[in-house]
């Protein structure tokens, strides 16, 4: 095996991260853009911010396509510069997405979950179920012994069957211990 030492211009300077941002956008491609807006922006709290188009032959030649045209809604968790961004869209393809059934989050390889923390478990958890969206299983549950106790999970499904991790305080478990 063949090494190759790197050597730093000032062996006193520390190495810089490569990354740009301390954050990652996630890229979520659904069959029905309307209720999927609707589930990240009303019932979690994304906001949406300035979209873009993708077209030409572009996303074909990065393979993001097979040759299909690109509308991608933005929907920011924050107002910070570089916050959490999710990328949705719904693509009008020769080949359409497909679902996966997905009944927990070991049962498929591959990204299987979003972990939103929040300061009101309760909060999201009503919006959610204004919209028509349920908890998933026996959730919200405080954390496990070990973790912080203060803190439940609530397991919400988005429209796709994406499961989407709630973690923070439950405001009615809070308002009970006082």
């Amino acid at each position: 095996m063949l090494f190759t030492p790197v050597f730093c211009a000032n062996a006193e300077e520390p190495r810089k991260s490569n990354f740009d941002r301390q954050t990652i956008d996630i890229g979520i491609v659904v069959t029905d853009i309307e209720k999927s807006l609707e589930f990240y922006k009303k019932a979690i709290g994304f906001s949406e911010a300035e979209g873009f188009k993708v077209g030409g032959k572009f996303p074909k030649l990065v393979g993001l396509t097979d040759g299909a045209p690109l509308t991608i809604h933005v929907l920011k968790l924050g107002e910070e510069e570089h916050a959490t961004t999710l990328k949705l869209m719904q693509v009008g393809s020769k080949k359409p997405a497909r679902l996966t059934k997905q009944p927990h989050i070991h049962t498929i390889a591959g990204l299987s979950y979003l972990t939103i923390f929040v300061n009101d478990v309760d909060a999201v958890m009503n919006r959610a179920k204004k919209l028509g969206y349920k908890p998933y299983a026996k959730s919200p549950q405080i954390l496990p012994e070990g973790l912080p106790q203060d803190v439940c999970l609530l397991m919400l499904k988005d429209p796709d069957g994406n499961f989407v991790e709630i973690v923070g305080p439950l405001t009615s478990e809070l308002e009970a211990k006082k």
